[in-house]
Protein backbone atom coordinates (compact mmCIF):
# COMPACT_ATOMS: atom_id res chain seq x y z
CA UNK A 1 0.00 0.00 0.00
CA UNK A 2 0.93 3.74 -0.37
CA UNK A 3 -0.43 6.37 1.37
CA UNK A 4 -1.73 9.37 -0.38
CA UNK A 5 -2.64 12.41 1.95
CA UNK A 6 -6.07 11.61 2.94
CA UNK A 7 -6.22 8.43 1.69
CA UNK A 8 -4.30 5.09 0.97
CA UNK A 9 -3.91 3.56 -2.89
CA UNK A 10 -4.01 -0.41 -2.44
CA UNK A 11 -1.92 -1.70 -5.38
CA UNK A 12 -3.46 -4.75 -5.36
CA UNK A 13 -7.33 -3.42 -5.63
CA UNK A 14 -9.90 -3.97 -7.79
CA UNK A 15 -13.50 -3.17 -8.52
CA UNK A 16 -14.58 -5.84 -6.07
CA UNK A 17 -12.00 -4.54 -3.42
CA UNK A 18 -15.16 -2.61 -1.99
CA UNK A 19 -17.91 -4.74 0.26
CA UNK A 20 -20.62 -6.40 -1.47
CA UNK A 21 -19.61 -6.74 -5.38
CA UNK A 22 -18.32 -9.50 -7.68
CA UNK A 23 -16.94 -9.47 -10.93
CA UNK A 24 -16.56 -11.37 -14.16
CA UNK A 25 -16.25 -12.00 -17.75
CA UNK A 26 -15.92 -14.16 -20.72
CA UNK A 27 -15.98 -14.44 -24.55
CA UNK A 28 -19.19 -15.22 -26.28
CA UNK A 29 -18.06 -14.26 -29.72
CA UNK A 30 -18.72 -10.47 -30.44
CA UNK A 31 -14.87 -10.03 -31.27
CA UNK A 32 -13.08 -12.14 -33.70
CA UNK A 33 -10.40 -13.12 -31.21
CA UNK A 34 -11.12 -15.36 -28.07
CA UNK A 35 -10.40 -12.22 -26.23
CA UNK A 36 -13.14 -11.49 -23.41
CA UNK A 37 -16.04 -9.52 -24.71
CA UNK A 38 -18.87 -9.60 -22.00
CA UNK A 39 -18.39 -8.85 -18.35
CA UNK A 40 -20.78 -8.06 -15.87
CA UNK A 41 -20.54 -6.69 -12.01
CA UNK A 42 -23.03 -7.52 -9.33
CA UNK A 43 -23.45 -6.01 -5.91
CA UNK A 44 -25.08 -8.24 -3.32
CA UNK A 45 -27.64 -5.55 -2.23
CA UNK A 46 -29.23 -2.52 -4.38
CA UNK A 47 -26.38 -0.24 -4.57
CA UNK A 48 -27.15 3.71 -4.49
CA UNK A 49 -26.21 4.75 -8.48
CA UNK A 50 -25.01 7.49 -10.18
CA UNK A 51 -24.48 8.45 -14.25
CA UNK A 52 -22.87 10.82 -16.42
CA UNK A 53 -22.98 10.15 -20.49
CA UNK A 54 -21.94 11.18 -23.34
CA UNK A 55 -22.99 14.57 -25.10
CA UNK A 56 -23.02 13.09 -28.70
CA UNK A 57 -26.87 13.65 -30.34
CA UNK A 58 -26.36 10.42 -31.67
CA UNK A 59 -26.57 7.79 -28.20
CA UNK A 60 -26.25 4.26 -28.43
CA UNK A 61 -29.13 2.13 -27.19
CA UNK A 62 -27.49 1.26 -23.81
CA UNK A 63 -27.81 4.64 -22.54
CA UNK A 64 -31.12 5.29 -22.72
CA UNK A 65 -31.74 1.56 -21.06
CA UNK A 66 -29.49 2.76 -18.15
CA UNK A 67 -31.06 6.03 -17.91
CA UNK A 68 -34.58 4.66 -17.44
CA UNK A 69 -32.88 2.31 -15.48
CA UNK A 70 -31.73 4.56 -12.88
CA UNK A 71 -34.05 6.50 -12.84
CA UNK A 72 -37.28 3.61 -12.35
CA UNK A 73 -35.21 2.05 -9.54
CA UNK A 74 -34.67 5.15 -7.24
CA UNK A 75 -30.86 5.98 -8.34
CA UNK A 76 -30.30 2.13 -6.99
CA UNK A 77 -28.53 -0.93 -9.57
CA UNK A 78 -27.73 -4.70 -8.53
CA UNK A 79 -25.46 -5.42 -11.86
CA UNK A 80 -24.19 -3.67 -15.00
CA UNK A 81 -23.60 -5.89 -18.11
CA UNK A 82 -21.25 -4.58 -20.40
CA UNK A 83 -19.94 -5.97 -23.97
CA UNK A 84 -17.17 -4.59 -26.11
CA UNK A 85 -16.68 -5.28 -29.90
CA UNK A 86 -20.28 -4.17 -30.82
CA UNK A 87 -21.16 -0.49 -29.88
CA UNK A 88 -25.03 -0.93 -30.26
CA UNK A 89 -25.29 2.72 -32.26
CA UNK A 90 -27.13 3.42 -35.02
CA UNK A 91 -29.49 0.85 -34.82
CA UNK A 92 -32.60 1.97 -34.69
CA UNK A 93 -35.95 0.26 -33.02
CA UNK A 94 -33.97 -2.83 -33.43
CA UNK A 95 -31.08 -1.78 -31.09
CA UNK A 96 -33.07 -0.70 -28.52
CA UNK A 97 -34.90 -4.09 -27.92
CA UNK A 98 -31.67 -5.52 -28.36
CA UNK A 99 -30.53 -3.52 -25.24
CA UNK A 100 -33.63 -4.19 -23.01
CA UNK A 101 -33.21 -7.60 -23.73
CA UNK A 102 -29.65 -7.58 -22.57
CA UNK A 103 -31.15 -6.46 -19.23
CA UNK A 104 -33.70 -8.34 -19.03
CA UNK A 105 -31.60 -11.58 -19.36
CA UNK A 106 -29.04 -10.10 -16.88
CA UNK A 107 -31.76 -9.42 -14.44
CA UNK A 108 -33.03 -13.37 -15.00
CA UNK A 109 -29.71 -14.22 -14.68
CA UNK A 110 -28.86 -12.56 -11.32
CA UNK A 111 -31.95 -12.53 -10.05
CA UNK A 112 -32.58 -9.20 -9.79
CA UNK A 113 -35.16 -7.03 -11.07
CA UNK A 114 -34.93 -5.86 -14.75
CA UNK A 115 -34.78 -1.89 -13.53
CA UNK A 116 -31.99 -2.91 -11.33
CA UNK A 117 -29.67 -3.48 -14.16
CA UNK A 118 -27.15 -1.13 -15.94
CA UNK A 119 -26.32 -1.72 -19.58
CA UNK A 120 -23.56 -0.66 -21.48
CA UNK A 121 -21.63 -1.38 -25.03
CA UNK A 122 -18.85 -0.51 -27.09
CA UNK A 123 -16.99 -1.64 -30.05
CA UNK A 124 -18.00 -1.08 -33.71
CA UNK A 125 -20.89 1.60 -35.02
CA UNK A 126 -23.49 0.79 -36.77
CA UNK A 127 -23.89 -3.11 -36.59
CA UNK A 128 -26.60 -5.67 -34.68
CA UNK A 129 -26.00 -7.54 -31.86
CA UNK A 130 -25.67 -10.98 -32.20
CA UNK A 131 -28.38 -11.54 -29.41
CA UNK A 132 -28.09 -15.48 -29.61
CA UNK A 133 -24.30 -15.17 -28.75
CA UNK A 134 -25.32 -12.23 -26.45
CA UNK A 135 -27.60 -13.98 -24.68
CA UNK A 136 -25.75 -17.54 -24.02
CA UNK A 137 -22.80 -15.71 -22.86
CA UNK A 138 -24.78 -13.74 -20.38
CA UNK A 139 -26.47 -17.35 -18.99
CA UNK A 140 -22.63 -18.14 -18.65
CA UNK A 141 -21.75 -15.42 -16.54
CA UNK A 142 -23.16 -16.09 -13.08
CA UNK A 143 -20.59 -18.88 -12.99
CA UNK A 144 -17.58 -17.02 -13.52
CA UNK A 145 -18.40 -13.80 -11.04
CA UNK A 146 -16.03 -13.70 -7.86
CA UNK A 147 -15.58 -11.33 -5.25
CA UNK A 148 -11.59 -12.18 -5.81
CA UNK A 149 -8.95 -10.16 -8.47
CA UNK A 150 -9.72 -13.32 -11.24
CA UNK A 151 -13.11 -12.04 -11.62
CA UNK A 152 -12.22 -7.98 -11.69
CA UNK A 153 -9.59 -9.33 -14.08
CA UNK A 154 -11.77 -10.80 -16.15
CA UNK A 155 -13.99 -7.95 -16.37
CA UNK A 156 -11.08 -5.57 -17.19
CA UNK A 157 -10.67 -7.44 -19.97
CA UNK A 158 -14.01 -7.76 -21.32
CA UNK A 159 -14.17 -4.61 -21.70
CA UNK A 160 -11.28 -3.53 -23.80
CA UNK A 161 -11.11 -2.80 -27.81
CA UNK A 162 -8.02 -0.93 -29.43
CA UNK A 163 -7.09 -0.61 -25.36
CA UNK A 164 -3.31 -2.22 -25.13
CA UNK A 165 -3.55 -1.99 -21.06
CA UNK A 166 -6.39 -2.28 -18.69
CA UNK A 167 -6.99 0.39 -16.39
CA UNK A 168 -7.92 -0.31 -12.70
CA UNK A 169 -7.48 1.55 -9.28
CA UNK A 170 -8.50 1.33 -5.92
CA UNK A 171 -8.12 3.21 -2.61
CA UNK A 172 -8.90 3.05 1.13
CA UNK A 173 -9.63 5.31 3.93
CA UNK A 174 -11.33 6.25 7.60
CA UNK A 175 -15.03 7.46 7.59
CA UNK A 176 -16.38 7.55 10.83
CA UNK A 177 -13.35 5.28 12.03
CA UNK A 178 -14.60 3.00 9.62
CA UNK A 179 -12.64 1.41 6.50
CA UNK A 180 -14.17 2.60 2.85
CA UNK A 181 -12.90 1.32 -0.23
CA UNK A 182 -13.12 3.04 -3.45
CA UNK A 183 -12.39 1.56 -6.73
CA UNK A 184 -12.42 1.91 -10.37
CA UNK A 185 -12.14 0.27 -14.07
CA UNK A 186 -12.41 1.88 -16.85
CA UNK A 187 -11.78 1.34 -21.01
CA UNK A 188 -10.80 4.04 -23.66
CA UNK A 189 -8.12 4.64 -26.04
CA UNK A 190 -9.69 6.37 -29.50
CA UNK A 191 -13.04 8.51 -29.61
CA UNK A 192 -11.90 10.43 -26.76
CA UNK A 193 -12.40 13.98 -25.93
CA UNK A 194 -13.84 15.84 -23.01
CA UNK A 195 -17.02 16.14 -23.53
CA UNK A 196 -19.01 14.30 -20.65
CA UNK A 197 -17.66 10.73 -19.27
CA UNK A 198 -15.31 10.01 -22.62
CA UNK A 199 -15.64 6.26 -22.09
CA UNK A 200 -16.37 3.71 -20.43
CA UNK A 201 -15.69 3.65 -16.18
CA UNK A 202 -16.78 1.88 -13.59
CA UNK A 203 -16.61 3.45 -10.18
CA UNK A 204 -17.37 1.13 -7.11
CA UNK A 205 -17.60 1.90 -3.63
CA UNK A 206 -18.66 0.74 -0.22
CA UNK A 207 -19.99 3.87 1.07
CA UNK A 208 -22.88 4.48 2.58
CA UNK A 209 -23.75 8.01 0.50
CA UNK A 210 -26.81 9.80 -0.24
CA UNK A 211 -28.19 9.06 -4.09
CA UNK A 212 -27.95 12.91 -4.95
CA UNK A 213 -24.51 13.53 -2.98
CA UNK A 214 -23.05 10.66 -5.34
CA UNK A 215 -24.49 12.45 -8.40
CA UNK A 216 -23.24 15.73 -7.70
CA UNK A 217 -19.86 14.21 -6.72
CA UNK A 218 -19.73 12.51 -9.96
CA UNK A 219 -20.56 15.49 -12.03
CA UNK A 220 -17.83 17.80 -10.69
CA UNK A 221 -14.95 15.33 -10.57
CA UNK A 222 -15.65 14.27 -13.87
CA UNK A 223 -15.61 18.21 -14.63
CA UNK A 224 -12.54 18.12 -13.53
CA UNK A 225 -10.56 14.62 -14.84
CA UNK A 226 -12.86 12.79 -17.70
CA UNK A 227 -13.64 15.45 -19.08
CA UNK A 228 -9.85 17.12 -19.27
CA UNK A 229 -7.94 14.21 -21.47
CA UNK A 230 -8.45 13.92 -25.27
CA UNK A 231 -7.16 11.53 -26.96
CA UNK A 232 -8.30 12.93 -30.71
CA UNK A 233 -11.36 15.33 -30.49
CA UNK A 234 -14.07 12.77 -30.88
CA UNK A 235 -16.52 11.83 -28.63
CA UNK A 236 -18.02 8.68 -29.18
CA UNK A 237 -21.70 7.50 -29.17
CA UNK A 238 -21.36 5.44 -26.02
CA UNK A 239 -19.50 7.20 -23.38
CA UNK A 240 -20.60 6.39 -19.72
CA UNK A 241 -19.53 6.72 -16.28
CA UNK A 242 -21.37 4.65 -13.69
CA UNK A 243 -20.83 4.83 -9.50
CA UNK A 244 -22.26 1.96 -7.19
CA UNK A 245 -22.15 2.62 -3.85
CA UNK A 246 -23.26 -0.57 -1.94
CA UNK A 247 -23.27 1.04 1.58
CA UNK A 248 -22.01 -1.91 3.38
CA UNK A 249 -19.21 -0.11 5.33
CA UNK A 250 -21.50 1.02 7.65
CA UNK A 251 -20.61 4.18 8.07
CA UNK A 252 -22.99 7.33 8.57
CA UNK A 253 -24.53 8.78 5.39
CA UNK A 254 -21.59 10.57 3.64
CA UNK A 255 -22.87 14.67 2.60
CA UNK A 256 -21.15 17.48 2.38
CA UNK A 257 -21.58 18.05 5.88
CA UNK A 258 -20.37 15.27 6.98
CA UNK A 259 -16.51 15.54 8.70
CA UNK A 260 -14.86 12.87 6.79
CA UNK A 261 -16.50 14.56 3.58
CA UNK A 262 -13.57 16.20 1.86
CA UNK A 263 -11.08 12.59 2.61
CA UNK A 264 -13.59 10.87 0.55
CA UNK A 265 -13.77 13.55 -2.30
CA UNK A 266 -9.85 13.39 -2.21
CA UNK A 267 -10.09 9.99 -2.75
CA UNK A 268 -13.00 9.69 -5.05
CA UNK A 269 -10.99 12.25 -7.31
CA UNK A 270 -7.66 9.94 -7.10
CA UNK A 271 -9.33 7.13 -8.75
CA UNK A 272 -11.20 9.39 -11.37
CA UNK A 273 -7.89 11.05 -11.93
CA UNK A 274 -6.10 7.74 -12.46
CA UNK A 275 -8.40 6.30 -14.96
CA UNK A 276 -8.56 9.63 -16.61
CA UNK A 277 -4.55 9.52 -16.55
CA UNK A 278 -4.22 5.92 -17.79
CA UNK A 279 -6.55 6.40 -20.80
CA UNK A 280 -5.17 9.28 -21.67
CA UNK A 281 -1.34 7.21 -21.92
CA UNK A 282 -2.80 4.64 -23.45
CA UNK A 283 -4.37 6.63 -26.58
CA UNK A 284 -4.70 4.81 -29.87
CA UNK A 285 -0.70 4.58 -31.29
CA UNK A 286 0.54 7.10 -28.52
CA UNK A 287 3.91 6.84 -27.43
CA UNK A 288 3.71 9.62 -24.12
CA UNK A 289 1.21 11.43 -22.16
CA UNK A 290 1.08 14.50 -22.12
CA UNK A 291 0.06 17.17 -19.06
CA UNK A 292 -1.05 20.71 -19.99
CA UNK A 293 -1.13 22.72 -16.64
CA UNK A 294 -2.98 26.38 -17.02
CA UNK A 295 -2.36 28.87 -14.94
CA UNK A 296 -2.87 32.41 -13.79
CA UNK A 297 -6.02 33.01 -15.99
CA UNK A 298 -9.05 34.49 -14.94
CA UNK A 299 -11.19 31.79 -13.91
CA UNK A 300 -11.04 27.73 -13.91
CA UNK A 301 -13.24 27.25 -16.44
CA UNK A 302 -11.19 29.69 -18.53
CA UNK A 303 -8.16 27.54 -17.80
CA UNK A 304 -10.02 24.47 -17.97
CA UNK A 305 -11.04 26.00 -21.79
CA UNK A 306 -7.40 26.90 -22.98
CA UNK A 307 -6.11 23.60 -21.04
CA UNK A 308 -8.51 21.46 -23.17
CA UNK A 309 -7.17 23.70 -26.93
CA UNK A 310 -3.90 23.33 -26.21
CA UNK A 311 -3.81 19.27 -25.20
CA UNK A 312 -6.26 18.72 -27.71
CA UNK A 313 -4.49 20.08 -30.78
CA UNK A 314 -3.07 18.34 -33.46
CA UNK A 315 -0.01 19.84 -34.11
CA UNK A 316 1.06 20.17 -30.44
CA UNK A 317 0.35 16.44 -30.21
CA UNK A 318 2.64 16.03 -33.42
CA UNK A 319 5.12 18.42 -31.99
CA UNK A 320 5.59 16.25 -28.86
CA UNK A 321 5.91 13.21 -31.27
CA UNK A 322 8.77 14.61 -32.60
CA UNK A 323 10.42 15.37 -29.71
CA UNK A 324 9.96 19.33 -31.22
CA UNK A 325 10.27 21.95 -28.82
CA UNK A 326 8.11 24.08 -30.62
CA UNK A 327 6.25 26.56 -28.12
CA UNK A 328 4.40 28.63 -31.42
CA UNK A 329 1.98 26.08 -31.67
CA UNK A 330 1.08 25.62 -28.01
CA UNK A 331 0.48 29.53 -27.42
CA UNK A 332 -1.17 29.58 -31.30
CA UNK A 333 -3.68 27.27 -29.15
CA UNK A 334 -3.64 29.52 -26.24
CA UNK A 335 -4.60 32.16 -28.84
CA UNK A 336 -7.64 30.56 -30.15
CA UNK A 337 -8.95 28.93 -26.79
CA UNK A 338 -11.79 32.08 -26.96
CA UNK A 339 -10.30 32.81 -23.70
CA UNK A 340 -9.15 35.94 -22.39
CA UNK A 341 -5.65 36.31 -22.73
CA UNK A 342 -2.81 39.11 -22.06
CA UNK A 343 -1.02 38.41 -24.95
CA UNK A 344 2.03 40.20 -23.49
CA UNK A 345 2.36 38.40 -20.59
CA UNK A 346 2.70 34.53 -21.19
CA UNK A 347 5.09 32.33 -19.67
CA UNK A 348 5.55 28.46 -21.48
CA UNK A 349 7.72 25.65 -19.63
CA UNK A 350 8.41 22.27 -21.06
CA UNK A 351 8.93 20.27 -17.94
CA UNK A 352 11.55 22.14 -15.53
CA UNK A 353 13.05 24.16 -19.15
CA UNK A 354 11.46 28.01 -19.58
CA UNK A 355 10.93 28.22 -23.69
CA UNK A 356 9.03 31.95 -23.25
CA UNK A 357 8.39 34.66 -20.94
CA UNK A 358 6.34 37.55 -21.34
CA UNK A 359 5.63 36.12 -24.57
CA UNK A 360 8.63 36.51 -26.04
CA UNK A 361 11.31 33.69 -26.68
CA UNK A 362 14.38 32.99 -24.52
CA UNK A 363 17.51 30.65 -25.38
CA UNK A 364 17.04 27.35 -23.89
CA UNK A 365 18.93 24.20 -24.70
CA UNK A 366 17.82 22.39 -27.74
CA UNK A 367 19.24 19.28 -26.66
CA UNK A 368 18.27 19.20 -23.44
CA UNK A 369 14.16 19.87 -24.35
CA UNK A 370 15.22 17.10 -27.05
CA UNK A 371 16.00 14.70 -24.63
CA UNK A 372 13.32 15.90 -22.17
CA UNK A 373 10.14 15.86 -24.55
CA UNK A 374 11.52 11.74 -25.60
CA UNK A 375 10.33 10.92 -22.18
CA UNK A 376 7.46 8.75 -21.57
CA UNK A 377 5.90 11.94 -20.02
CA UNK A 378 5.52 15.79 -21.30
CA UNK A 379 4.20 18.46 -18.74
CA UNK A 380 3.77 21.69 -20.76
CA UNK A 381 3.31 24.46 -18.49
CA UNK A 382 1.28 27.85 -19.38
CA UNK A 383 1.45 30.84 -16.93
CA UNK A 384 -1.18 33.60 -18.02
CA UNK A 385 -0.47 35.85 -15.08
CA UNK A 386 -4.21 37.14 -15.79
CA UNK A 387 -5.79 36.29 -12.45
CA UNK A 388 -6.08 33.04 -10.42
CA UNK A 389 -7.85 30.71 -12.00
CA UNK A 390 -6.21 27.34 -12.81
CA UNK A 391 -6.45 23.70 -14.56
CA UNK A 392 -4.89 20.63 -15.72
CA UNK A 393 -5.90 18.37 -18.90
CA UNK A 394 -4.36 15.10 -20.10
CA UNK A 395 -3.64 14.24 -23.62
CA UNK A 396 -1.18 11.94 -25.50
CA UNK A 397 1.21 12.88 -28.68
CA UNK A 398 0.01 11.94 -32.60
CA UNK A 399 1.81 9.41 -33.80
CA UNK A 400 1.81 7.46 -37.51
CA UNK A 401 0.04 4.03 -35.60
CA UNK A 402 -3.10 6.43 -34.57
CA UNK A 403 -3.82 6.42 -38.32
CA UNK A 404 -3.55 2.73 -38.94
CA UNK A 405 -5.30 1.41 -36.46
CA UNK A 406 -8.27 3.82 -36.95
CA UNK A 407 -7.72 3.30 -41.14
CA UNK A 408 -8.57 -0.55 -40.41
CA UNK A 409 -10.86 -0.37 -37.23
CA UNK A 410 -14.07 -2.02 -38.69
CA UNK A 411 -12.36 -4.45 -40.60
Amino acid sequence: MREVSKFTVVTEGTVTTPQGFQAGGLHCGLKKTTRNDLGAIVCEVPAVAAAVYTLNVFQAAPLKVTRESIASSGQRLRAIIVNSGNANACTGKQGEEDAYAMRAAAAEAFGVRPEEVAVASTGVIGELLPMDRVNAGIQGLPAVLTAGADGAEEFCQAILTTDLVKKEVCVKLNVNGREVSIAGAAKGSGMIHPNMATMLGFVTTDAVIKPEALQALLGMTTDATFNMITVDGDTSTNDMLLAMSSGLAGNEALTPEHPDWESFVAGFGYVCEFLAKAIARDGEGASRLVEVNVEGAVSDLSARAIAKTVIGSSLVKSAVFGADANWGRIIAAVGRAGEPVNPETVDISLGSIPVLTDSRPISFDEEEALAYLQGDTVVIHVHLHNGEGRATAWGCDLTYDYVRINAAYRT
